[in-house]
């Protein structure tokens, strides 16, 4: 796989996909264990994780925390229809977007709306205020659509992906 990057280009070879492959699955693995298992000594590991992260593929490491057990476990899905949709719109929705912590995930989409996001709350009571007080306020909304989750089924990207 070629990525380009500052305008240079470089391929990831299996080495730099097993790497990624190991980290998606476990952030925290040593060196010593990333090389073990991508069959690599530490040296020539490191220097590849340190292309990675430099180059942006990787960027960066974070906990993974669950909602649910902190009490977050209402779950819907937005889809937001803007009455304006021209690039200063679409840039002032944006921001304002980035703002709202309730919302985990804001995504374009090309179709019969504008945004579909993705709203976590603790109950139904505190997403209606969410909708109320600050998703349809939201600039330029024109209306929205509610789909409420009943289950999660898959939410985490796979480690064989890369």
């Amino acid at each position: 796989m070629e990525i380009t990057v500052d305008n240079a280009q470089f391929d990831l070879d299996r080495f730099d996909r097993a790497i990624l492959r190991f980290l998606a699955g476990d952030g925290r693995m040593s060196i010593t264990d990333l090389a073990r298992q991508v069959g690599l000594s530490k040296s020539p590991t490191q220097a590849r994780l340190k292309r990675l992260e430099a180059s942006g593929v990787i960027t960066g490491y974070r906990a993974q925390i669950d909602p649910i057990r902190l009490g977050q476990d209402h779950v819907s899905f937005v889809e937001v229809r803007l009455h304006d949709t021209r690039e200063t719109a679409l840039a002032s929705f944006n921001e304002a977007v980035i703002k709202v912590p309730e919302i985990e995930q804001a995504h374009m989409i090309a179709g019969n709306f504008d945004y579909l996001l993705k709203i976590r709350t603790q109950s139904m009571s505190d997403y209606r205020r969410v909708l109320a007080e600050r998703i349809s306020t939201l600039p330029f909304v024109a209306n929205t659509s509610t789909y409420v989750a009943m289950e999660a089924v898959k939410e985490t990207v796979s480690p064989e992906v890369v």
